[in-house]
């Protein structure tokens, strides 16, 4: 079990931020997430690995002017 944006999720071994991301619903175009205090960018999802019991915040794109 981790906790994403405060709340419980499942967890399975080797998960990796993508595969986390893929299984949410909705749109999700995110930069950067934070893993335990840790910041993970977009470049590192597919080899980041979350670990159990991980508290992950979803940082969002934003975009102004």
């Amino acid at each position: 079990m981790i906790t994403l944006n405060g709340e419980g999720y499942s967890w399975e071994e080797g998960m990796t931020v993508t595969e986390l991301l893929n299984g949410l619903e909705g749109d999700h175009d995110y930069a950067v997430i934070r893993v335990n205090g840790k910041y993970v960018s977009k470049p590192h999802f597919d080899e980041y690995q979350i670990p159990d019991k991980a508290e992950i915040y979803l940082i969002p794109m934003v975009v102004g002017g």
